[in-house]
């Protein structure tokens, strides 16, 4: 499988320090995006150690996959689901942990959204409401449920438009990297297509840009790192409130 990928993070306009954090492990084809929160410099921290301990956990097992792990295995999900939710369950563990630790860094998080293309397959895994897309025959699909107040509403009361539009909290997230010794990771699995283009972004690129625009943008824009910038640029010309980070990856062969 080949693999084409780009990812930009960027401050926004509103903000002075970005918090987001990205992965792009290219021997692995592990590719994800953590939106950092806990002010200061603790957001920022949250995500650096949830990249990294996504990539040192594929790396150390790769090395040697007999290696111990933290959890138990799922007998229901094959090798390597188990090996991105652990991944991730792990992070998560390493976040809380530094929270407890440091009084500075209490009540940090962080969300991820992360893809791992394996075997003619995409493995999406997400925590929070930072999210995947795919775009494949000129169509935009989400693939992740935000874990947020918002979509806890959405589904519960079905909102209208308006009430959507007005919601006083939408950026309250329910679910979160750091905030438990435990996290209930969400993973799904996707049959791929030559050609199909996946997208993962931190909510400072979905908040402020529609799915039809970042689909326009993939359509007219082939290079990836030029289509990824073009996107970061959308976000902030519509306000850039928030970090804004994305990562594009095209499925060139199978």
């Amino acid at each position: 499988m080949k693999m084409l990928s780009a990812g930009v993070t960027d401050v926004g306009i509103k903000r002075t320090r970005n918090e987001d954090n990205l992965l792009t492990l290219g021997d692995e084809n592990v590719y994800a995006v953590a939106y950092g929160m806990g002010g200061h410099s603790s957001g920022e921290i949250a995500s650096q150690i949830a990249v990294e301990g996504i990539a040192n956990f594929f790396k150390a097992t790769r090395q040697d996959e007999e290696i111990t792990w933290p959890y138990k295995m799922d007998k229901n999900r094959p090798y390597d689901e188990n090996r991105f939710i652990m991944s991730i369950k792990l992070a998560n563990l390493r976040i809380f942990e530094a929270s407890q630790r440091e009084a500075r860094y209490r009540g940090m998080g962080t969300t991820i959204a992360g893809m791992n293309f394996v075997d003619g397959d995409v493995l999406i895994a997400h925590v929070g409401d930072s999210r995947v897309y795919r775009i494949r025959n000129g169509q935009i699909t989400q693939i992740t449920e935000d874990h947020s107040l918002l979509n806890d509403y959405i589904k519960a009361k079905k909102l209208t438009p308006e009430e959507i539009e007005n919601f006083p909290h939408k950026n309250v997230i329910v679910r979160a990297l750091g905030m438990k010794e435990t996290v209930l990771v969400d993973l799904s699995r996707h049959p791929l297509q030559e050609g199909d283009l996946f997208l993962a972004c931190s909510d400072g690129l979905s908040g402020m840009v529609t799915d039809e625009q970042l689909l326009d943008v993939s359509q007219r824009t082939p290079d990836l790192e030029q289509a990824a910038k073009t996107m970061v640029e959308m976000a902030n010309k519509a306000g850039g409130v928030d970090n804004i980070t994305v990562i594009l990856s095209r499925v060139n062969s199978l």
